[in-house]
């Protein structure tokens, strides 16, 4: 017998209710979309990451802090997210926009979807805009600041103090972030590289001590080190160079981070002074660029900086093209390069500068991330050379 009408039970809805989103640019171009993650407005500059996958790793890269990533790929958040793929801490990118995001995130190891991920970071997000349109602009115009507002009841005065906020936002250039998202205080790392049915393994019989510079370092870094037999003791970012080689490690790792590396003269004094005692050091990403300044080049800021998991790479000692993992907004420039510095790696997408070595004490650096999370693993023979470097100095 049917239930009387009064007795009827409301079904729920099929979809969550959509809620409105609007990203602004600092130029005053505006998108229009739905919300994902928390509610609420963040700024940051917009650039874009053409990796196909690793949105969890991309997002949670400190390297993206005060960045609003916009990834090229059309569906995002497919396989959901899972605590093992974190790249740090929390999620450092200031904000997400993408085109697609399914309606069901399906995977053996997913834990969370990607907009709940997002909400409990507090990070605000958008989809459903047209991310081919927004990639165009910022590749022709550069990157440029821009603001993301969340929140249901979006007004033409929420839209029009979206593009005063973008416009507001202080540039990349000249800001030293490094600092702000390193650790506080020095710790250890001992855990490996992931395996399929063991998850992360413990470390190995150590062979080396390492230091490494925090300036936004990424976990999968730490884990490759320690499956080469590194014992690795991570500090601060301000950590002085008396204090490191008061440690007396066989090697100094300068980690990858935000921002423009040119305020941070703590790093560049420590690291010149770690150089000339002639300890081996190796640099990645924002540790490069630290390197090439405490060498005597220069840095510049990129048009639109180089971020994705896609990009070849000429090795120019081998001649070997790499495909490699990229995400920084600023890069050495060779033509400032001293007589003791060699240039080892070259972009081919623009030529740019990607690695150097010095010619007179045991140091290199690579821009790009040898690490591969995400992107292929081409340029894991950088952290091989490393160790060779320490044993040869033994």
């Amino acid at each position: 017998m049917n239930a009387p009408l009064s007795a009827a039970v409301t079904q729920p809805a099929l979809f969550a209710p959509r809620v409105p989103a609007l990203l602004a640019l600092a130029d005053g171009t505006m998108f229009r979309g739905r919300a994902i993650g928390a509610h609420g407005r963040t700024i940051g500059e917009v650039v874009f990451n053409t990796a196909m996958t690793g949105y969890e790793e991309i997002i949670t890269d400190p390297s993206y802090a005060g960045q609003i990533v916009t990834l090229t790929y059309p569906h995002i958040g497919n396989v959901g997210v899972n605590q093992e793929d974190t790249e740090s801490r929390r999620i450092f990118a200031a904000g997400l926009v993408i085109r697609d995001l399914p309606a069901l995130a399906s995977s053996w190891r997913r834990t969370h979807d990607l907009s709940t991920f997002l909400a409990a970071g507090n990070v605000v997000g958008i989809a459903d805009i047209d991310t081919r349109k927004l990639t165009r602009i910022l590749r022709e115009r550069g990157a440029q600041n821009g603001c993301i507002v969340a929140g249901p009841g979006l007004s033409e005065a929420d839209v029009a103090d979206a593009v005063s906020r973008a416009k507001a936002a202080p540039s990349m250039a000249g800001l030293d972030l490094a600092k702000a998202v390193s650790c506080a205080e020095r710790y250890d790392w001992a855990s490996s590289t992931w395996t399929l049915g063991l998850g992360y393994r413990p470390a190995n019989t150590a062979k080396f001590n390492v230091v490494a510079y925090d300036y936004g370092v990424k976990h999968n870094i730490l884990r490759m080190l320690v499956e080469r037999g590194c014992q690795l003791t991570i500090v601060p970012a301000q950590t002085s160079a008396r204090n490191v080689l008061a440690m007396k490690p066989d090697g100094v790792f300068l980690a990858n981070g935000p921002g423009d590396p040119e305020p941070c003269d703590y790093a560049i004094a420590a690291i010149r002074e770690i150089v000339e005692t002639g300890t081996p050091t190796f640099g990645i990403c924002l540790g490069h660029q630290l390197l090439g300044l405490a060498s005597g080049a220069r840095t510049v800021k990129m048009k639109f900086g180089h971020h994705g998991a896609n990009h070849p790479v000429l090795d120019k000692e081998t001649g070997q093209v790499l495909i490699t993992s990229q995400n920084h907004g600023f890069a050495v420039d060779p033509a400032s390069l001293p007589q003791n510095v060699r240039v080892t790696h070259v972009s081919l997408f623009d030529g740019s500068l990607q690695g150097i070595a010095r010619t007179d004490r045991p140091a290199f650096s690579f821009q790009g991330h040898p690490e591969a999370r995400p992107g292929p693993h081409d340029v894991s023979y950088l952290f091989d050379r490393f160790v060779t470097m320490m044993e040869t100095k033994r």
